[in-house]
């Protein structure tokens, strides 16, 4: 089969489109012939030197790809089934998505609802998911419709889905972004309004700043989660899922113990099938393939994925890049 690679030897990294052959790590491993996969930004974290996220050397690259189960001997996962797979070590210390086949373990494997496609799956993939997670996470706080709803990084792919999944949930969303040439793009997604980066938090000589955010998906980090903590409503609560702009985070405990605000660690990569599947089911109830397919940036074959990568870690994407294996 065909399957994108990253192998660094001596400190030299090299990411190749090349011939593997597949094979499974356990005998009750699931063979997936896959349809798409997706560009993550975890993804670009792994194809990078002397990668901190990468646990082996060598692998095929990918933490989530869609297809059809192609052999199977799991009672409840037959061939046949549509699924999506993602989570642990998949294209981290294991082989993964980029590639025209991939073996995984069940924990791995979510069967899609009848709604979703393979395709719609991808264009979702992990970004969709830790974006769906962290709009659930936020209305199991007590999340309302009374005030806006922040998203930073609302360019990137969790954030783009979770501005299109509140949106679409009712909520009035605020897209924070560098990227000024996309807000009509936000707008279209279904932002209300757009703000700059810096315009996440105010009165930077107090401790806290006005409150501004009934909630908020934070996917940067770093200052700008600071920045949302201190401007969040009384009670609000931020989901945070992303370290793009640092994974340090210097703040106080005033929001915590004078605004009763809440900070919600989302993780995607090991939660459990009650948890994957509650996920997939909301993205099914909550988006079509006509609100997903305006997101897409790109579809690339894998002899094309090392450029998708760096112009991914770049900053110089909209929404998601998609895999096709299969093309030439």
């Amino acid at each position: 089969m065909q399957a994108f690679t990253i192998t660094e030897s001596d400190g030299v990294l090299a990411l190749a489109a090349q011939s593997v052959e597949p094979s499974p790590r356990d005998p009750d491993d699931v063979l997936v012939r896959v349809e798409f996969s997706g560009v993550n930004y975890k993804d670009a974290m792994v194809a990078s030197p002397h990668s901190r996220v990468r646990r082996v050397s060598s692998l095929v690259g990918g933490v989530d790809a869609a297809g059809v189960i192609e052999s199977s001997t799991v009672p409840e996962l037959p061939e046949g089934t549509r699924v999506a797979v993602h989570g642990g070590d998949l294209g981290v210390a294991r082989d993964g998505g980029f590639a025209q086949y991939v073996y995984a373990p069940r924990r791995f494997i979510s069967p899609l609802p009848e709604a979703l496609s393979t395709r719609d799956a991808m264009i979702i993939g992990t970004a969709g998911v830790s974006a769906m997670a962290s709009v659930l996470a936020l209305e199991d706080h007590g999340l309302d419709h009374e005030g806006e709803v922040l998203v930073t990084g609302s360019t990137g792919g969790v954030g783009s889905l979770a501005v299109t999944i509140l949106a679409a949930r009712g909520y009035r969303v605020v897209a924070s972004t560098g990227s000024d040439h996309l807000t009509d793009w936000l707008l279209e997604r279904g932002a209300a309004r757009v703000i700059k980066r810096d315009q996440v938090g105010d009165r930077p000589d107090r401790v806290l700043g006005t409150e501004q955010w009934r909630g908020a998906v934070d996917c940067v980090g770093g200052e700008t989660l600071n920045q949302v903590l201190r401007c969040l409503r009384y009670g609000g609560a931020v989901a945070a899922s992303g370290l793009v702009a640092s994974a340090e985070l210097a703040t106080t405990v005033y929001p915590f113990i004078t605004r009763g605000v809440a900070l919600l660690g989302i993780d995607v990569v090991e939660a459990p099938a009650s948890t994957r599947q509650r996920v997939w089911t909301s993205l099914a109830e909550t988006l079509s393939s006509t609100t997903l397919e305006p997101l897409v940036d790109s579809v690339v074959n894998l002899a094309h994925l090392a450029q998708a990568i760096d112009a991914l870690r770049d900053g110089k994407t909209r929404g998601r890049i998609l895999v096709d294996p299969a093309a030439g």
